[in-house]
Parts: C-alpha cells; structure tokens; sequence
C-alpha cells in the first residue's frame, strides 16, 4: 500500500495542527475538546499556519489523543484511497447538476462527475444492473450528498474503510429500508435518524409542533413560535405562541408545545 507522509505540529496561535499528504487539519477549541478543521494544500510548515486557513469543520476530538486518532484514520483512508488507484480527469458529460466540469473514474462503469455546484456518481447500464435492487436508483445518478452510499454499499471494493463507515451511518439516517433489506433486520430509533424522526412523529401526532420559530421583537425575552398538530407543514392555520428564550430547545426533530404550560396561543 502506498506510504504516505504525516507530520504533526503548532500553529503560529498555538493550535495543535497535523499535515496528511496535501490535507491539513487543526484542531480549533471549543468548550469542550476541539474541532477539527480542514484545508488544503497549505505547503508552509506548520508552524507559520493559522486558524484562519482552514474552513471545513470536518470532526470532533476530546483531546491530543483522539486527535492523533482521527489523524491516523485519515491517514489510513488516503493510504487506501491511493491503492484502489481512481483517476482524475476531465470528461464533457450532461449531468443532473450540470455540465461536469471533472471526474475521478473509480473502476469501469463507476465514474464521479463534479460541477460547478454539486456532484455525484454515475453507473453505466451495467453496473447499475449489478445493484441491489434495494439499493438501485433508475438512470444510474447518485448524488454526492447521500445516494453515494447506495453505491458504496453495493460496490464496497471501491471504497475505503472509512468511506464505508460513512456510507453504512448514511443508510442508516437515510435509506433506513435499504440498510434493513441488505441486512435482514429492523433498525431501531437509536440506529436510525429516519426511523427516530418517524417514531417521534407517531409519538406527538396530536401534539403542537413547531414549525417555524423567531425571537420576538414585540415580547422581549420570548421566542415566538407558530405551530400545528404534528408538525404538518401543509395545515392553513397554524397557531402562535410565544416560549421564553431560556426555555426554547428546537431538538432533533422539533419542539411540542405543552399546552399546559404555554397555554396561551395567539
């Protein structure tokens, strides 16, 4: 397997930082351990680096050994990502998002196309024959955000560890039907963004749901929130109330009125 180069190192602010390859990370902290920030090819030595030359929040690391951890598990990713030997170049294709303005060919037939504002991968007849059909999406275009992992899933040879990982924890939130058909099982809520979002919607069907929030400019300390029974973003008439600031947590799927305690909507 290709070897590949990782130094570690302190930015001129005083910031744990790490080099992989071209990749450059630094650890920016937060209230509780740090966030680990990308950027790319910063080829000054490290010590000249800056907070400010990194943008993408990639990850989180409790300390100096987890963050040497996650370190390592890039590492290891672009050591295999190097093996598989996918390749860059430039292909004049019609995509769902665009023109594709550069490809990486991961093995014949299984292509990434890249456009000026969004990305994904394209199978040829054949490979898209070759899926799952739990798995298989009609005309062969899985976009980049999350359809990729359909096809991680079905090709994993052509893809690292990590992304694997990254692909079955998207099946999971997503494409919860998928994962369960693959597997032979049913997920749980705590295995599932889908199915915890789904059970909370059974669970508050009856309930006032917000559906949209804003501080209130006319009641100071107060969110003011419009709701409707379950969350239904189609209903005419949703109803107003206003939830003190302090108390106001829209959650993970969002927040139920208790009418009991803001029992006077407007």
């Amino acid at each position: 397997m290709n070897d590949i180069s990782v130094e570690y190192g302190t930015t001129s602010d005083g910031l744990m930082a790490a080099r992989v390859d071209g990749l450059a990370y630094i650890a920016i902290p937060l209230n509780e351990g740090f966030s680990i920030v990308s950027g790319w090819k910063l080829n000054r030595p490290i010590g000249e680096w800056s907070r400010s030359d990194v943008y993408c929040a990639e990850g989180a690391a409790a300390d100096e050994v987890s963050f040497r951890a996650y370190i390592a598990d890039i590492a290891l990713h672009v050591r295999q990502r190097n093996a598989l030997g996918r390749v860059d170049t430039i292909l004049r294709v019609s995509t769902p998002w665009g023109m594709s303005q550069s490809a990486t060919i991961y093995a014949e037939g299984v292509v990434f196309h890249s456009t000026a504002g969004h990305g994904g991968l394209k199978l040829d007849w054949a490979r898209n024959a070759g899926m799952d059909p739990a798995l298989r999406l009609s005309g062969g275009w899985y976009e980049e955000d999350a359809e990729w992992a359909l096809v991680a899933a079905g090709y994993p040879d052509l893809f690292t560890y990590r992304e694997q990982a990254m692909a079955d924890r998207a099946l999971r939130d997503w494409y919860p039907d998928a994962w369960e058909a693959l597997h032979g099982r049913e997920l749980s809520a705590a295995e599932s963004f889908t199915r915890d979002r789904q059970q909370f919607a059974r669970r508050h069907e009856k309930d006032w749901v917000v559906i949209s929030a804003v501080r209130s400019s006319d009641h100071p300390g107060m969110v003011e929130a419009l709701a409707t029974v379950g969350g239904d973003r189609n209903q005419s008439k949703p109803r107003r109330f206003f939830v003190p600031i302090g108390e106001y947590n829209a959650g993970r799927h969002g927040f139920v009125i208790d009418t009991a305690r803001y029992d006077k909507p407007r």
